[in-house]
């Protein structure tokens, strides 16, 4: 078993929990989302199957994957929150599933769409750097942002986005940019985030990234851009592991090969700009198991701010963890019931920015 790491930057190494919602002690929670994950299933089987359609055995193992889901989410509904049961959680759930489909031979089901969505994203990124390009500074960062959270509606773990996605396949960029809430979102601290921006450079951003495709290329890559500008060293962390649609560390190296952009590629050759694996391989974040490269890379560099982006890893876990450094999580609500739990309506916006 590989070893892992707690992240050095947590303010409160012992007392991090890094759920959000406790399922064990509401039962509404709990019974809602288990139905939920129960109705995903038959979309992580039907992708398991298209991802080996010439495989004859697939369809069978996908059936195994299923049952072998479900029974492991009905045990833990009925045992969380008793002395001995497993505590029910989001993470533990998302997790569940990677391990199941990996145990019956699915380890990457959405490969060949995480392949097309960065090879159509990595077309018009040149396009999209133009964009901003054009505008002044403050307008810019506003628009980056935007983009990042815009880009993070490319979530295949969220029910609403492949409802969205299945009816209009040319749905992209600009569409999810007139989805997602308008200003004042659900938490809206931009106007801080910019207002930090105006004071000296940060030494080291750690980023914790999200989504294949449009998320990363077009939403997190100009925001990293525009960092570097700053002269702000960038530590990009992605999966160990296949997840959903979720990048890499090793696909996350591809797509910067490929895309054309000086200030990249300088600041790759320059090790100012560099890629990790987290260790991880679902689409949550554990601060408690990140792979010992990772961890040595944040103290030696001086890391002085963490973005974290998407639902997974800034909202079902991390949304209220403290570090000791600045901290910058972005996510769009893609689920009705949380989004009404946080007391706002489905694609509301979390921005929120940290200072120590």
């Amino acid at each position: 078993m590989c070893e892992k790491t707690i992240c050095p930057l947590l303010e409160n190494p012992n007392g991090y929990n890094p759920d959000t919602l406790d399922l064990a002690k509401n039962p509404e929670a709990r019974d809602y989302w288990h139905k939920c994950f129960v109705r995903l299933v038959d979309k992580f089987a039907q992708q398991a199957i298209a991802s080996q359609e010439n495989d004859p055995t697939a369809a069978d193992r996908a059936k195994e994957f299923k049952q072998a889901y479900i029974n492991k989410l009905n045990l833990l509904r009925e045992t969380s929150g008793s002395p001995n049961g497993e505590k029910m959680t989001i993470r533990r759930m998302l997790e569940l599933n990677d391990f199941l489909l990996r145990h019956y031979g699915f380890a990457d089901p959405w490969l060949d769409q995480k392949v097309q969505e960065n090879h159509a994203s990595i077309a018009v990124f040149q396009t999209r750097l133009e964009e901003l390009d054009a505008l002044e500074h403050e307008a810019k960062w506003v628009e980056l942002v935007k983009g990042l959270l815009a880009g993070n509606m490319f979530d295949y773990g969220a029910q609403a986005i492949t409802e969205i996605l299945k009816n209009d396949k040319s749905f992209g960029l600009k569409d999810a940019l007139k989805q997602i809430q308008p200003r004042p979102w659900l938490v809206d601290q931009l106007d801080e985030w910019i207002e930090r921006l105006k004071g000296p450079p940060h030494k080291c951003a750690v980023i914790f990234v999200d989504n294949s495709g449009i998320d990363i290329v077009l939403g997190v890559l100009p925001f990293v851009r525009e960092l570097l500008i700053r002269r702000t060293k960038v530590l990009l962390c992605a999966n160990t592991e296949p997840s959903l649609n979720d990048v890499t560390s090793k696909e996350l190296e591809q797509i910067l090969d490929r895309c054309q952009c000086n200030i990249l590629q300088n600041a790759r050759n320059n090790n100012q700009l560099l890629v990790y694996a987290t260790g991880q391989s679902t689409p949550c974040l554990d601060l408690r198991t990140l792979s010992p490269e990772l961890c040595m890379a944040m103290k030696t560099n001086e890391t002085d701010l963490i973005v974290i982006e998407g639902m997974g890893r800034a909202l079902h876990t991390n949304l209220y963890a403290k570090f000791s450094c600045e901290t910058f999580k972005l996510a769009v609500v893609k689920n009705k019931w949380l989004a009404e739990h946080l007391g706002g309506e489905l694609f509301s916006v979390i921005c929120k920015y940290e200072s120590i």
